[in-house]
C-alpha cells in the first residue's frame, strides 16, 4: 500500500502569487510510524532547505501525481535517499531508490494530531478535554539525527543505508 498524503495546498500558485510558502497535508498510511500516524495534519513548509533527518513531502518517483510523506535520510549522487520511520513498510528508497531535488516539494514544520473521536458526541468536548488534546496534539515535526545501523547492508541489490530512529 501506498503512503499518501493529501495536499490541500498548491505549490506552483503560491509561488506565483507569492504568497506564504505554506500549505496542509495529510497523512494516509502508517509508514511513517510512531511519527507520524493516519489522520495526522502537517504544516509544510514550500521552498525551505532540507537536512538529513528532516521529514519531507515528495513526489513518488514512479508515480508523480502521488505526494508521500517520508524522512530524508542523506544526500547521494541525484538527489536524496528517503526512508520511513516504519521498519515494516518499505515504500521508500529501498524500493525507488534516490528521489531527485526536484521531486522534494516541501518539509514539513508541525503535527497536527486529529481530535479522538466518540461515538454519539458530534465533537462535544469539554474544556480540560480539548486542552488536553491540543497539549499533546500540536507538535513541531523535529529531524531525527540518530543513526539505528546499516538497513540493508550486506544485501545484494540493496544499498547500504543508516536508518534513522524515530523516538
Amino acid at each position: 500500500m501506498q503512503e499518501q498524503l493529501h495536499d490541500r495546498g498548491q505549490e506552483k500558485g503560491r509561488e506565483q502569487h507569492g504568497l506564504l510558502r505554506m500549505g496542509l497535508a495529510e497523512v494516509y498510511n502508517p509508514s511513517m510510524q510512531p511519527s507520524l500516524y493516519p489522520g495526522d495534519q502537517l504544516v509544510v513548509r514550500y521552498r525551505v532547505p532540507v537536512r538529513p533527518g528532516d521529514v519531507v513531502v515528495l513526489r513518488h518517483p514512479f508515480r508523480q501525481d502521488l505526494l508521500i510523506v517520508k524522512r530524508a535520510v542523506e544526500r547521494r549522487e541525484g538527489g536524496w535517499w528517503v526512508m520511513g520511520d516504519n521498519p515494516d513498510v518499505e515504500n521508500d528508497s529501498r524500493e525507488f531508490g534516490v528521489v531527485p531535488d526536484e521531486l522534494v516539494v516541501a518539509r514539513a514544520w508541525v503535527r497536527v494530531r486529529p481530535l479522538p473521536g466518540r461515538p454519539g458526541t458530534r465533537g462535544q468536548r469539554s474544556m480540560a478535554g480539548l486542552l488536553s488534546w491540543a497539549v499533546s496534539a500540536v507538535r513541531p515535526v523535529r529531524s531525527r539525527s540518530r543513526a539505528r545501523g546499516a538497513a540493508g547492508a550486506g544485501s545484494p541489490g540493496r544499498p547500504a543505508s543508516r536508518r534513522l530512529r524515530a523516538r
